[in-house]
């Protein structure tokens, strides 16, 4: 499992004291704020101290006790942060995405396996697991009814599928 973990990515400055506008790719602006220090790399280096974080409409506007200047916050455009896993709790039954990919999805009853979860989306109501084998590619709703149990320490997502889900029986 990777310890440092994408939080988003920096899209623009904001006003003149140093302040970044972030694409979030995370939760949202709560997982952000439980955060004291985000990371320029995934290994964990070049940390940056998180002095104060808000949402503006879908971007997250970032402070950080480094960055004091416009210039010094145009360094950082383009530039994916990160967080330490150990730094960001969740829920017993969430998952982070980086976890999810690369885990088999495998019938829970027939133990038939359906592939691999390359992407994780969400549109609102649900996760969508974007489950890819023999490069077809098949979206499964992340829904109690159809998700039996995830175990990412084996990297196993158990399900039973709607009827035509991956077949046409």
């Amino acid at each position: 499992m990777k310890q440092y973990l994408e939080i988003g990515k920096v899209n623009n400055t904001h006003a003149l004291k140093g302040e970044i506008k972030l694409e979030m790719w995370c939760d949202g602006i709560e997982f952000i704020k439980q955060l004291k220090t985000v990371y320029l790399d995934k290994n964990g280096n070049s940390p940056l101290a998180l002095v104060c974080a808000r949402q503006q409409k879908n971007i997250a506007l970032l402070k950080f006790s480094e960055i004091n200047s416009i210039e010094e916050a145009e360094k950082l455009k383009g530039r994916v942060l990160y967080c330490n896993r150990d730094d960001a709790p969740i829920d017993d039954d969430a998952f982070f995405i980086a976890d999810l990919i690369g885990c088999y999805v495998v019938d829970a009853d027939t133990e038939e396996e359906y592939g691999k979860i390359v992407d994780v989306m969400n549109y609102g109501s649900c996760d969508i697991y974007d489950v890819e084998k023999d490069k077809k590619h098949t979206l499964v709703p992340a829904t109690p009814d159809i998700i039996v149990e995830v175990n990412t320490e084996y990297q196993v997502v158990f399900i039973r599928p709607l009827k035509g889900l991956f077949n046409e029986n």
